[in-house]
């Protein structure tokens, strides 16, 4: 079995971002059903539905967990259902979390090496004891068993961008497949889950590997490479960030999945801007008609 919750569903910045006043925004921070409010992207999986790991530590950690019941403290006077982190990149939305699970608690901590190095090289990390938070590197294409909680992850790369804050040299938006940024086959031995919110684009090898998956969980971001840009948003494409977009022709995420057969394909990681947070959008049934899911805050998905 697996047992998956969608603690955040949005992109960097949530829906509704603090400082947007865009009107998909407004819409959220009115409560208006349509356009129901979306923390940033994570998830919770359990194999027995007793110990729980989480993979992505956003910003908005803290919330997530006091809003799932199933990750609350069970037992003595400080707890926590949650076994360990698993993290698919450096980002500021994947990392920034870890820092509010400092309060002395035991868990494991599982990222691949570049990004290890990142959270190694900034020393406001060292907030989170390392005798009681162990950090794993995990090696590319090999399975690590996450006892007790019942199930295997496999790191595999993914095309993607070192972090912003990260960027430098002459090329500082190159697009990488070294470790930089991974997704996770996740397994209980018969089932195929996949965690891949962030993706620069869609490859053969990345292609065959989600041929025949039982669920895809795969990054949504924009809906159109330039749609930051003509809002009036912001300067930097979704190629320029790392990210494909759906809409695109030909090399979209709607068009590069077409041909593959998936049993249930959910977009996550959603920015702020992209029309499918709205229920009542075209976009949105476009997509729902193309066959995809959209995430939201407590989704739950068991296999």
């Amino acid at each position: 079995m697996l047992d998956i919750i969608v603690l955040g569903a949005a992109a960097g910045g949530g829906f509704p971002q603090w400082n947007s006043n865009a009107p998909g925004c407004n819409r959220a921070r009115a409560q208006d059903p349509t356009a129901p409010a979306r923390t940033q992207a994570s998830l919770a999986v359990s194999g027995d539905g007793t110990h729980w790991y989480v993979l992505n530590a956003s910003p908005d950690l803290r919330t997530q967990i006091n809003q799932t019941p199933a990750l609350h403290p069970k037992t003595g006077l400080r707890s926590t259902p949650i076994s360990g982190v698993v993290l698919t990149s450096g980002e500021i939305d994947t990392i920034t979390g870890l820092l509010t699970m400092r309060e002395k608690q035991a868990f494991d901590l599982y990222a691949a090496a570049p990004v290890l190095a990142q959270l190694d090289a900034n020393p406001i990390f060292e907030a989170l004891d390392r005798t009681l938070v162990p950090r794993h590197s995990m090696a590319l294409e090999q399975p690590l068993t996450l006892t007790p909680a019942g199930f295997t992850i496999t790191p595999f790369a993914v095309p993607g961008k070192v972090p912003l804050y990260a960027e430098q040299g002459a090329n500082p938006a190159e697009v990488k497949t070294d470790g930089e940024f991974i997704g996770l086959d996740i397994s209980d031995g018969t089932r195929h889950a996949f965690f891949i919110p962030g993706c620069a684009m869609m490859t053969d090898a990345l292609s065959k590997r989600l041929d025949g998956a039982d669920l895809v969980f795969f990054d949504g971001t924009l809906w159109t490479d330039d749609e930051m840009v003509r809002a009036g948003l912001g300067a930097k494409t979704g190629k320029r960030m790392g990210h494909m977009s759906i809409a695109d022709e030909p090399d979209g995420t709607r068009a590069a999945f077409t041909p593959l057969t998936i049993g249930r394909k959910i977009l996550i990681h959603i920015n702020n801007s992209n029309p499918i947070l709205l229920a009542d959008s075209p976009e949105r049934r476009n997509i729902e008609q193309a066959g995809w899911d959209v995430a939201f805050d407590g989704m739950r998905v068991t296999l």
